[in-house]
């Protein structure tokens, strides 16, 4: 049994803990939230947080000797304080997504998870989705691989608060906006999938607040030796249009990057310059007998209980190399 600490009581605490609920290793024994009524509301709706103690404060949460791990579900700007008090603490924590705000937050929390030996994983949920780890595995069906293309683009409820001037979390300037929100997860699997590009040129669509430029949009390059990437994020429009990775024998596509519920593989025809029949593609797609969110919290549980500290899927560098550009997009447009 994983005994964990909720920090935060929004909506992605309620979503991943119907995921987690599904692992029976897992348990909530503690609830943080800077407002009791609020923490209260969480247990009342949450069954499996139903016990859990309320702490207003993250480090006597983190002290609690019933406490083995710390989920964080909190604005991005906390991630960085927050997971080096419970690491300190000496429990393990798995942060939501982007890992930190920045790079530089980023290695200071990597450095303190490794100095502690204890286990630190971003809560990154495309990457342990069994259908995108069936596509993972096909690469060499389509190598070599010439072009990823990603798209997140999810009209968010707070872009009318935010044309009204009210700034919520999500678009908070300097520390959230659309790219660290929703870029990211066009951005982390093809790190995780490719590594560091050569070359990242992208642009950013902001708005004026009274806090300084929110970013609500944006677009990507980036290059590698043999192929390159296109990325398309946004919260202030939807867009339909799936993940691809296209190689010279072939295409692995995935309905959604963020949760892929369909994976297809379209084999490499023969050439009939668009006028023969088009290549017949199959569904790869693996069965998701569980919530989304369960995988996460499957592999954090599995690397607990085999005493690891780090993720083969969603590793620490791939967490900071996505940092690391995200950075430079960022001072490539804003400054």
């Amino acid at each position: 049994m994983i005994r964990f600490g909720i920090v935060g009581t929004g909506r992605i605490s309620d979503w991943v803990l119907k995921g987690a609920g599904q692992d029976e290793r897992v348990k909530v024994t503690a609830v943080c939230s800077r407002i009791v009524e609020a923490a209260e509301a969480f247990i009342g709706r949450n069954p499996l947080a139903a016990d859990a103690k309320i702490y207003t404060s993250v480090e006597e949460m983190a002290a609690d000797p019933e406490v083995d791990a710390v989920y964080i579900g909190t604005p991005n700007q906390t991630h960085c304080e927050y997971t080096l008090k419970a690491l300190e603490a000496g429990k393990h924590v798995l942060c939501e997504k982007p890992l930190a705000v920045n790079a530089e937050e980023g290695r200071r929390m990597v450095e303190a998870a490794k100095a502690s030996g204890l286990l630190l994983m971003e809560a990154m949920v495309s990457t342990l989705n069994p259908n995108f780890r069936k596509v993972a595995s096909m690469l060499d069906e389509v190598a070599p691989v010439r072009h990823y293309s990603s798209y997140f683009c999810q009209y968010s409820s707070k872009y009318e608060a935010l044309k009204r001037g009210e700034i919520a979390s999500s678009f908070r300037p300097g520390t959230a906006g659309a790219l660290r929100d929703v870029g990211v997860y066009t951005l982390y699997p093809m790190v995780a999938l490719f590594g560091r590009p050569s070359v990242v040129r992208s642009e950013l669509r902001t708005v004026k607040t009274a806090e300084g430029d929110a970013d609500v949009q944006g677009t990507a390059y980036l290059g590698y030796d043999e192929m390159d990437a296109t990325l398309t994020w946004s919260k202030v429009y939807d867009s339909f249009q799936p993940t691809e990775i296209a190689g010279e024998k072939g295409n692995l596509i995935l309905d959604e990057i963020h949760i892929a519920r369909r994976a297809d593989f379209i084999p490499h025809a023969a050439p009939t310059s668009g006028l023969g029949p088009k290549a017949k593609g199959e569904t790869v797609s693996e069965g998701m007998p569980f919530n989304e969110y369960y995988y996460e919290f499957k592999e954090f549980a599995d690397l607990v209980e085999t005493g690891k500290t780090e993720s083969s899927v969603n590793t620490l560098e791939t967490s900071l190399i996505v940092l690391e550009i995200i950075d430079g997009m960022v001072k490539q447009i804003i400054g």
